[in-house]
């Protein structure tokens, strides 16, 4: 006679984490590297024109996030931010505000700037639980 299937489950492990291991931490100081490389790569010999800014955001968004994907940070849901203006040496503030999990979540930025133009980029890593 066959003996029937356990139907027990094992509990012996976790199956959910709630933070992220300390290898996996989101790092501003490495997730910034990436942005000065990725806006030197792609900026370096721009000019500003009104009409190409939006769909280059787009595309340096879209650049950086795949790069910061490539670190690893499995767990974390990244939003990038892109913001292209003329540079004519006028000064530019710009804030945010977010609210999130100051163990887990974090941010990095960058600036980049040449005769014609400046960008700031920012990545935002958020945990997902």
């Amino acid at each position: 006679m066959d003996a029937a299937p356990s139907t027990e489950i094992d509990f012996s492990g976790n199956t959910f984490v709630i933070r992220p291991n300390f290898k996996h931490k989101f790092r501003p100081v490495a997730v910034r590297e990436v942005i000065s490389t990725v806006l030197s790569q792609n900026l370096t010999d721009k000019t500003y024109n009104s009409e190409e800014v939006p769909d280059l955001t787009r595309n340096l968004a879209e650049k950086i996030k795949e790069a910061v994907k490539d670190l690893g940070y499995d767990r974390y849901r990244l939003m990038v931010q892109v913001a292209i203006g003329e540079q004519k040496g006028e000064g530019v503030k710009m804030g945010c505000r977010c609210f999130w999990d100051a163990d887990t979540d974090n941010y990095a930025q960058d600036t980049f700037m040449n005769d014609s133009l400046f960008c700031v980029a920012a990545v935002f890593g958020l945990f997902y639980y």
